[in-house]
This record gives C-alpha cells, sequence and structure tokens, in this order.
C-alpha cells in the first residue's frame, strides 16, 4: 500500500498553493491512475506488435484500444477498416499468442 499522498506546498500572496504535478507523477501516485497507464502502455506495445501485419495505408486508421481481461480492441475509423481488420484478426490473434500475450483475443469497433 501506497503511503497518502501529500503535496508539496508553496506560499503564494500570503496563501498555501499545492506545488504541481508532471502528468507522470500524477499516474505513478494514484493507484487507479498507475493501473491506466499500464493498460495503455499494454495497449501501445500490442499495436507496435501488429502494426507490420497491416497493409501500409492502412496504419493510419487504426487506433489502439483498451486492454482488458476479455482482451484487445483495435479502434477503427470507419466500416471499411474494421472490415479489413476483421478479415486479418485470425492473423492478428496468432501474433499476439505467438509474443505471449494473453488474452490474445482481438476486438474490432468502428470509432463514433
Amino acid at each position: 500500500m501506497r503511503p497518502p499522498f501529500r503535496p508539496r506546498v508553496r506560499i503564494y500572496k500570503g496563501q498555501q498553493v499545492p506545488e504541481p504535478l508532471t502528468i507522470s507523477n500524477a499516474l505513478q501516485r494514484h493507484e487507479g491512475l498507475a493501473r491506466l497507464s499500464v493498460l495503455m502502455r499494454e495497449s501501445n506495445r500490442r499495436m507496435e506488435l501488429i502494426k507490420h501485419c497491416l497493409p501500409g495505408a492502412l496504419t493510419r486508421f487504426v487506433q489502439a484500444g483498451p486492454v482488458d481481461e476479455e482482451g484487445w480492441t483495435l479502434l477503427a475509423a470507419n466500416a471499411a477498416v474494421a472490415a479489413k481488420l476483421r478479415h486479418l484478426q485470425p492473423r492478428l490473434q496468432e501474433l499476439l499468442e505467438e509474443a505471449g500475450l494473453q488474452p490474445s483475443r482481438v476486438r474490432v469497433k468502428v470509432q463514433q
């Protein structure tokens, strides 16, 4: 368990003002945000792993989505990109399994 967060304080015009935190410090100090940071890194890691398997122009229209207990989501810019990703889905899942990443299930969703 982490010790409670105690912000450093600075005096400004007679009032106490907490020192600003960098985003990385805030992510590390807050338990929920630290978990979110780990999941973001994991999602980006998976995206880097499968990028070479996507046709060149398709990469611009695909974003890494969330990772959860059931799998990983790829976000497609439109329905045509989603259809192509679903066609590639078995190969993408195979790549994740070969890399030892679990769960290896890939979901495809269209961004709205």
